[in-house]
């Protein structure tokens, strides 16, 4: 079987490693030293000053929406994955739907502005499939209005713009380390703010809103990671360089020999280095989607559809028509992409497709 992804496992004696630290240390949860180690190799590696890892990356957007959201109009992306958009929901929000860029795929900042209202609080925007979002205009534009800027960066784990993290835009940005992310711990996120009392309040807000054992800061909820977590993230960090390599030589092969006579991809931002996290195809069609996903189940092969459906029209949603993210809802599919797919599994994906876009 060749699925759309699989997590990536580090050699198990260095898991042990570190799961005989977590022993040692009997310490299992609540910021130990294996929780502390990780954020201190990640602002290292990110070439950050602040990072926040947590249990699962909804968490942040969720303790993000709590303290910026106020209860009003969240302007938003339909093009994401569900979390995005439930966050909003869960913490008694509106979500206000944008639609895409039809190449990008990311928020079109030129629609933003006249979806503002006296309610509007925040502009949340997902950075798709780790392709930044247009930070300047989205900046301009929450400036000029006092809005704040969340960024959902559960893809971008590396992606730098402006030969910057990508985790420097923004007041609040969050990221999913999730066991299909290019980096992670299993489950997990992070959370990332530059600004020191909003940090303060993030931090508090995901230890149940603690101040010591014995007082409150105010409201909060639990995210915090085990160790467990952490000494998998520690055991994975080592090794994402040569995750990043093997993923860019895949994406390189389907570029070479995927036949584009009938299919798109993703445009990626200029002055962005992209983490190939993600390989979808925009077909002509749902038909032609569906007779190729067909195709390649039939010989199992397993590529996923996602982001679908678009956000707008779930149910618990109701949202209005959004055109260009409907459609490429209806027509994209991520293909197979993990560091051990081989080239014979690879090459076994491209001529199905390439049977039935000649």
């Amino acid at each position: 079987m060749i699925p759309v992804t699989k997590s990536f496992l580090p050699p198990i004696e260095n898991y042990f490693e570190q799961i005989k630290k977590v022993y040692a240390n009997e310490w299992l949860t609540n910021r130990g030293k294996l929780v502390l180690e990780l954020e201190e190799k990640l602002k290292k590696h990110l070439e950050i000053d602040n990072i926040l890892i947590t249990n699962n990356g909804t968490i942040p957007l969720q303790i993000a929406l709590k303290l910026l959201g106020n209860g009003g109009e969240i302007i938003t992306t339909p093009f994401s994955y569900v979390a995005t958009t439930s966050s909003i929901l869960w913490e008694n929000c509106k979500p206000v739907f944008v639609d895409i860029h039809p190449e990008y795929l990311t928020i079109d900042e030129s629609k933003i502005e006249n979806a503002i209202t006296k309610k509007t609080t925040c502009i949340l925007a997902t950075h798709v499939f780790g392709n930044p979002c247009n930070i300047e205009i989205i900046e301009k534009i929450a400036k000029k209005y006092k809005l704040k800027v969340i960024y959902d960066a559960a893809h971008s784990f590396g992606v730098e713009y402006k030969n910057k993290s990508i985790f420097e835009y923004g007041d609040v940005i969050t990221c999913s380390f999730h066991a299909t992310k290019l980096f992670h711990t299993g489950e997990g996120g992070a959370i990332f703010c530059k600004n020191k009392n909003l940090r303060k309040k993030i931090y508090y807000s995901h230890n149940f809103g603690h101040n010591g054992p014995l007082k409150f800061h105010g409201l909060g909820i639990n995210g915090k990671i085990s160790e467990l977590q952490a000494a998998m993230g520690l055991s994975v960090l080592p090794y994402i360089d040569e995750i990043l390599e093997s993923r860019k030589n895949i994406i390189s092969i389907y570029h070479s020999k995927l036949n584009y006579k009938n299919i798109s991809t993703l445009k990626i931002r200029e002055k962005t280095k992209w983490n190939y996290s993600y390989f979808p195809i925009i077909l002509e069609s749902e038909k032609q989607l569906l007779k190729i996903q067909n195709d390649l189940n039939t010989k199992d092969v397993f590529p996923r559809r996602y982001f679908y459906p678009s956000l707008n029209t779930i149910k618990f949603v109701n949202g209005k028509k959004m055109p260009i993210s409907e459609s490429i809802s209806n027509r994209i599919l991520c293909l197979p992409l993990y560091n051990t797919l081989s080239l014979k599994e690879q090459e076994k994906v491209i001529q199905i497709i390439n049977n039935e876009t000649n």
